[in-house]
């Protein structure tokens, strides 16, 4: 009498480890690019957040400047780190503050994006820069 054996052979398993393997390989990429992504919607949102803060401090203001000198991001109650409370993935910069004018960059936290410099102006021009180039490259507007 034949005794039938149940279960595996190492053949089957071997191959389940590799779709596996293969399945993983495609989607981490995949997910790594979505969280990239929303990390940079998050820092967008923030500087249109930040925006309207510094056209509420103009309007009241009537100026960037606090006694004659420029204003900071404390001045509008912005810590400089997007998202403000947590791990922080983007730093924010305030510069060239005139009585009419300023200029914002947030740019990504060593490691944390992997993703370019974001930038939005008095004018509300925008300005997102592929490449970790802290602002200097190709521009795309966002």
């Amino acid at each position: 009498m034949v005794k039938k054996v149940e279960g595996f052979t190492l053949i089957e398993l071997m191959i389940v480890v590799t779709i596996i393997g293969i399945l993983a390989a495609i989607a981490y990429p995949s997910y790594q690019n979505y969280v990239r992504k929303t990390k940079r919607v998050e820092a967008q949102t923030a500087l249109t957040e930040l925006v309207t803060k510094l056209q509420k401090y103009k309007i009241l203001n009537m100026t960037y400047l606090k006694a004659g000198q420029p204003i900071t991001l404390d001045d509008v109650g912005h810590s400089g780190k997007i998202p403000q409370q947590g791990k922080t993935t983007y730093i924010v910069k305030i510069s060239n503050v005139t009585a009419g004018t300023w200029h914002l960059m947030a740019t990504p936290t060593n490691g944390q994006v992997g993703d370019g410099a974001l930038t939005i102006n008095s004018k509300v021009e925008r300005c997102w820069f592929e490449k970790q180039d802290s602002g200097t490259g190709a521009c795309t507007a966002w």
